[in-house]
Parts: structure tokens; C-alpha cells; sequence
């Protein structure tokens, strides 16, 4: 005998607030929406859940149909749900936040998206639905997170230098850091590897590529290693 629910239930969405980071700014995947309500208008990947599938899937699923976007760090965020964020009908969405090196990922708008285009976070157009207040809430989140915990190695290329390093904790966290003392913190950390490589086809002095050792960092995490910067 089937079930019948005395409550209507709100339908249930997915979006997905995605970083990358270039040599100015940290930057925000936004897709051009194809269809109603908001058309035309810009705002973060997503779509709604199907009921075969989990929130992971319909997530990864949704960055795959709308951007083209496969195999990244993807993370929960936090779940929206004001009575009125949604001119449709009642709904709940749950916001994921996920990290991309820019080398290596061609992006391109598909099913219900117009284009699809990275934007400086600090020169973002106006948003559709509650995106804003989405992509906010994961701004706070990245910029807490790492300094915690190692996240930020997933916008970088597998190999970099500490520059690049330097560059990326001082555009997320909005401020300089000193040199000297960066430095001596992430050398001394032993999960920050030195390669026997040096930069290619750049104007400067080439410097030093890095690796990060994902096995390393576990082992250090594992004796109680606080990972700060």
C-alpha cells in the first residue's frame, strides 16, 4: 500500500559555488541562465535533485551539465531554505563549494545554461535567486578553512612555487603576509616537498618548483600536527 504524506514537501535543489584563482584575483565560476525565472541573468551552477540520486551526485552532476567541470574538490557548504528564495515554488537548496586549478579545465555551458564564465569576486555582477548571499557565506568558509587545513593546494598546479604559494594565502585571506616569516613556516612543514625542477618560459629569475604530499600531510595530521598559517 503506497504512503501518502500529510505535508506538502518544498522540492530540492543543488548549487555550487566554484573557486579558482588566477595571477590577480580569486575568481567564481557563474553560469547565464537559459531559462525562467531570471533569465538571462547570472548565477551559480545547480539544478534541482533527482530522487535516484544522492546530494554528492546531483551536485557533481549538475558542475558536469552546466560547466563541464569533472573531478574537483566538491564540499558541502551550508543549506539554504527562506520560504521565498525561490519565485517558483517552495525550495530548499543545499550549497556545495568547490576548489579548481584554472591549467587543465575547459569550461563550457550546457542543458539549461547560456554561457558559463569566471569573474573576479571582487567584480561580480548582480546574482539571481539568493546566489549572493550563497556565495558569500562560501567566501567566509574558504577563506576560515585554509588556514586550517591544506584546501588551498587544490587551486594551485600539481607543481608551484612559493610565490605562487604566497600569492594564493594573501589573495584569499585579503592581505600580505611577510616573506621571510611564510616561508620559514611552510618549509618547515614536512609535507611541502622540494622537486629538482625549476620554473619554464616566465620573464623572472626562475624559482624552485614545490609539491604538496597529500600522504605526508596524513601521516603528520595522524602525530597531531596543527597545519596554521
Amino acid at each position: 500500500m503506497a504512503h501518502s504524506y500529510q505535508f506538502a514537501r518544498p522540492a530540492l535543489t543543488v548549487d555550487i559555488v566554484v573557486f579558482a584563482l588566477d595571477d590577480e584575483d580569486l575568481q567564481v565560476m557563474l553560469i547565464q541562465r537559459d531559462l525562467a525565472p531570471f533569465e538571462g541573468a547570472w548565477a551559480l551552477p545547480g539544478g534541482f535533485v533527482r530522487v535516484t540520486e544522492t546530494l554528492d551526485e546531483a551536485a557533481a552532476r549538475e558542475l558536469v551539465e552546466e560547466t563541464g567541470l569533472r573531478d574537483i574538490y566538491l564540499e558541502q557548504l551550508y543549506t539554504f531554505g527562506a520560504v521565498d528564495r525561490d519565485p517558483r515554488e517552495r525550495v530548499v537548496t543545499v550549497a556545495y563549494y568547490a576548489l579548481v586549478n584554472l591549467a587543465g579545465h575547459d569550461v563550457q555551458a550546457s542543458t539549461d545554461a547560456r554561457r558559463a564564465a569566471w569573474f573576479a569576486v571582487s567584480d561580480l555582477p548582480p546574482l539571481a535567486f539568493d546566489h549572493r548571499q550563497i556565495l558569500d557565506t562560501a567566501l567566509a568558509r574558504l577563506r576560515a578553512k585554509v588556514r586550517y587545513q591544506p584546501i588551498g593546494f587544490e587551486l594551485l598546479p600539481e607543481r608551484f612555487t612559493l610565490r605562487q604559494l604566497q600569492h594564493l594565502y594573501e589573495i584569499i585571506l585579503g592581505r600580505e603576509l611577510d616573506k621571510r616569516n611564510f616561508r620559514k613556516k611552510v618549509l618547515g612543514m614536512e609535507f611541502i616537498k622540494e622537486t629538482d625542477e625549476i620554473e619554464t618560459d616566465v620573464a623572472h629569475r626562475a624559482a624552485r618548483l614545490f609539491r604538496f604530499d597529500k600522504k605526508a600531510y596524513d601521516r603528520a595530521t595522524r602525530r597531531g600536527f596543527d597545519f596554521e598559517i
